[in-house]
């Protein structure tokens, strides 16, 4: 298995010991030698698993499944991951547990955690509350793993925040590593991540801004595009000023999808709402105001619609670079004429993607097993060789 190989190679040369029983919160508290393992690590599983070859690292155990936004991709490949390693998945509905009796999170996250060694969460529509909230679980099961109460503290991955969604860019670069045939391919390249129109509201900032959060970091031409008042965390605009700087890329921000476009190698059309906007949402909802979220999301709604103009067009794509640029997309996008009358991206656009879309959004599963495996596993590199033992076939 040449592509276990060359990972593995890859490995020896990197130090991610730090990796080793921690959590995965956003992807800038993250060396760079920890993000290329996490993706040598998803390589190395995906040529095991191509290869019917199983890499089990878990005979038993739970993987808590804590999703409070809805989630189609994220939580198939957040199951298939913990399927991959040997895990049993749990989703956790708050809904049919205490907490709707006022249980404390310290209190939910013991009782869940006996026997469990991963904690997946999605929480991301109300800024400062999702980051903080996975925070606290953390803090709550190392309490009880230090009691004695837990004979394991779990491994929290952030399925995404309110911050960051670190599956989903890692998944989209480890697309564009292999589309261009190599990490080392990326520098110079140009990517728009840039807003897209969308007939609804309230769309979490998560995914643009993981997107210039992690792009900076491999020499790329990061280009944020968007109209005024759509702006995101400045400090997360911060993160990849200075990515940039260290790796000799660059980061700008436009209010024109057409200057993003001209000569860019990759797109990103994606409708969010603006972090002013969120604020304000995540306000009204803590006192419970809901004539004012209604009023809100009118507000926002009429706001975006003076901007239907914002679409990923065949002429929009025809300023790419050689009319050929990498579409990408986390999914579900808002179709024009398919899903909805009008908008992100035409369906023209996306019919000539859907295959490529399609593979981008398949390295999810791996990306997140990656994840774990570092976390859990103390010599991976061992390990992983171990596994291309032909004795440990899946179906012989």
């Amino acid at each position: 298995m040449a592509d276990l190989q060359k990972a593995l190679q890859t490995l020896q040369s990197l130090d991610f010991s730090k990796m080793y029983e921690g959590d995965f919160f956003l992807t800038w508290e993250k060396t760079d030698a920890e993000i290329r393992a996490t993706f040598e690590v998803a390589e190395a599983l995906r040529a095991l698993r191509e290869n019917n070859v199983s890499p089990k690292i878990f005979d038993s155990g739970l993987a808590i499944s804590m999703f409070r936004d809805n989630s189609t991709r994220t939580r198939f490949s957040f199951a298939s991951a913990c399927n991959l390693l040997g895990l049993t998945v749990q989703d956790f509905d708050e809904g049919k547990s205490q907490v709707a009796h006022g249980e404390t999170v310290r209190e939910t996250a013991n009782m869940i955690s006996f026997m469990a060694d991963v904690i997946g969460i999605r929480d991301d529509m109300y800024i400062g509350k999702g980051n903080a909230y996975m925070h606290e679980v953390v803090n709550a099961v190392a309490e009880g793993h230090r009691a004695g109460v837990l004979a394991q503290k779990p491994t929290l991955v952030n399925l995404q925040c309110d911050i960051d969604h670190p599956t989903q860019a890692m998944a989209d670069t480890l697309h564009l590593i292999n589309h261009f045939g190599g990490v080392e391919n990326l520098k110079g390249k140009k990517v728009a991540m840039t807003w897209a129109y969308s007939p609804s509201y309230g769309k979490p900032l998560s995914v643009p801004q993981g997107v210039i959060g992690l792009m900076t970091r491999f020499g790329m031409e990061v280009v944020l595009a968007h109209p005024e008042g759509y702006e995101v965390m400045p400090e997360v605009e911060a993160v990849a000023r200075a990515n940039a700087k260290g790796s000799g890329g660059s980061f700008t921000r436009v209010h024109s999808m057409d200057e993003a476009f001209r000569g860019a190698d990759i797109v990103y059309p994606k409708s969010w709402a603006s972090f002013s906007a969120m604020e304000r949402r995540t306000a009204l909802y803590g006192r419970g105001d809901a004539e004012g979220i209604r009023a809100l999301e009118k507000e926002l709604l009429q706001q975006n619609a003076q901007h239907k103009d914002w679409e990923c067009t065949e002429e929009r794509m025809a300023l790419t670079k050689g009319g050929k640029a990498l579409y990408l997309h986390c999914l579900p996008a808002d179709i024009s004429g398919v899903s909805c009358k009008e908008g992100e991206v035409a369906a023209s656009v996306f019919d000539r993607y859907r295959d490529p879309l399609y593979t981008e959004a398949s390295f999810k599963p791996y990306i997140i097993a990656a994840m774990i495996f570092l976390a859990k596993v103390k010599n991976p590199v061992e390990v992983l060789r171990s596994m291309g033992d032909k004795s440990r076939r899946l179906y012989e």
